[in-house]
């Protein structure tokens, strides 16, 4: 009966697996003092919670749930349970629920799913020295290979409010999932209910040894990639990275409330990681740090441990603009002001429809993202080469003939981008990429018979950016 008063329901592991839990959720953590106080009188103290666990493909409000292993409750009644694609852990009120914890019956009901009852105890967490375990997640997180690790409070306000102006603008183009998210990226309590801070992470990725970018990029003939994409795909590594730092923490504190994000959820990491001291947000969007420019990932710990704050970073643009001035399409529109739908970044990875005929030709050989603008920043004098042996380049794709990567079949795309980032956007606009680059290219017989071979391509976006560019090689064109 208690746990019918006040629930929130919640994805937690049991096991290997993940199931749907309802449980009282503590309200009103706004102040550290009132949330320590909350700690000491409530650990110890047992909550009653109730599971639900549901077979496969039963979770029509949560397609993003996969089905995960089977298991065994402590009463050895097998179950489906179901596992977050991200493979992030979930927790609840500093606890996390497991089979061990749970004691009681398990009943189904005609809707196939089985109701797991039990008693959780809450650890008691009142007596810990949050400044020395602050210190020692930055140490754990730089042996784990992070460059930086920093810790900020929830509050986006005003980023929310620059965020809600771009979206009514419209500036996101096709990105839907944007505006569906609306302030769960800017309140991350709403996104993972009872988180307190943000631990964000940065990780150097420029590939060593990757051939100058400038020089590709004034080869008409070669394919440009962006220069995070030329090794593995890096979601997985800091994921896993974060997973570890988040299991060095509990074997330091016991359980504890946490989720790790990388691009795997609606999270402003850029603001946040700006309030942890980690950058500030340049002209062009992406975060700048003094020491080690911008040719970094980032990835976050949202958590519920009440850690000391770290100062926010400061601006240090001033007047500079060449970002905004070498842009191929023009798309900052002004300081901090991104029109994604001119982006070459939007256009060749997140866009899946028919790219604008007008942006087509400013484009020019960039078949998967664009880097003009960390390339010119002054401050990347200071960027390192990443030591991670992942971001070393794969397949030569640091300057590959622009013919020989149209010629790939479906079944080599997809054996070369195993395990990379450039496997998302599909063979299918991989090919629309790669055709429009050929249309900006200069004139050649060999381009022209590369191009001819796809012109009866199954795919009418296809056809449609390989006749343009036919048209663009043609004699009358040039």
């Amino acid at each position: 009966g208690r746990c019918r008063q006040n629930l929130a329901t919640r994805s937690l592991p049991i096991g290997a697996g993940t199931c749907s839990i309802a449980l009282p959720v503590l309200r009103g953590r706004c102040d550290d003092t009132d949330f320590q106080a909350r700690l000491a009188r409530e650990a110890g103290d047992e909550v009653t919670v109730a599971a639900v666990v549901t077979r496969a493909a039963q979770h029509d409000d949560a397609p993003r749930l996969r089905p995960a292993c089977a298991q065994h409750t402590p009463c050895r009644v097998g179950c489906t349970l179901h596992q977050d694609i991200a493979g992030d852990a979930k927790h609840v009120d500093r606890c996390l629920i497991q089979c061990a914890h749970l004691r009681g019956g398990i009943k189904t009901s005609r809707h196939h799913r089985r109701i797991i009852l039990g008693i959780v105890t809450l650890p008691d967490y009142s007596e810990f020295d949050y400044i020395r375990l602050a210190d020692d997640i930055k140490a754990w997180g730089n042996e784990l290979g992070f460059q930086q690790v920093g810790i900020s409070a929830t509050e986006l306000g005003e980023d929310e409010t620059h965020l809600l102006n771009w979206l009514a603008a419209g500036r996101h183009g096709a990105m839907d999932y944007m505006q569906r998210h609306g302030v769960k990226r800017t309140r991350p309590a709403e996104l993972q209910t009872g988180t307190l801070r943000v631990i964000s992470v940065r990780m150097d990725y420029d590939p060593p040894a990757a051939r100058d970018a400038w020089e590709v990029i004034e080869d008409s003939t070669l394919g440009y990639i962006s220069r995070y994409a030329l090794g593995r795909d890096y979601h997985k590594l800091l994921r896993s990275r974060l997973q570890k730092l988040a299991d060095r923490i509990a074997a330091h504190i016991g359980p504890f409330g946490y989720r790790a994000f990388v691009d795997s959820a609606p999270v402003l990491e850029k603001a946040l990681a700006r309030n942890a001291g980690l950058g500030w947000i340049g002209k062009h969007t992406n975060l700048i740090n003094t020491h080690a420019g911008s040719w970094f990932f980032l990835g976050e710990l949202y958590t519920d441990l009440p850690l000391p704050v770290d100062t926010p970073a400061t601006e240090h643009c001033g007047t500079c603009v060449r970002c905004i001035d070498i842009c191929p399409t023009q798309a900052i529109i002004a300081p901090n002001q991104l029109d994604a739908r001119r982006c070459i970044a939007y256009l060749t990875i997140e866009l899946r429809d028919s790219i604008p005929v007008e942006l087509r030709p400013l484009i020019g050989n960039r078949i998967y993202g664009c880097d003009d603008c960390q390339l010119v920043c002054p401050w990347n004098k200071f960027a390192k080469k990443s030591a991670e042996p992942d971001f070393i380049v794969r397949h030569g794709l640091d300057g590959a003939s622009l013919a020989a990567l149209f010629a790939w079949s479906e079944q080599e795309f997809l054996a070369r981008t195993q395990g990379s980032a450039i496997r998302r956007i599909g063979y299918e606009c991989w090919l629309r990429n790669i055709a429009v680059a050929l249309g900006n290219a200069a004139r050649s017989d060999s381009i022209i018979a590369a191009l001819q071979n796809r012109a009866d391509h199954p795919s009418a976006l296809v056809r449609e950016h390989v006749q343009w560019a036919l048209e663009r090689q043609s004699p009358v064109s040039a």
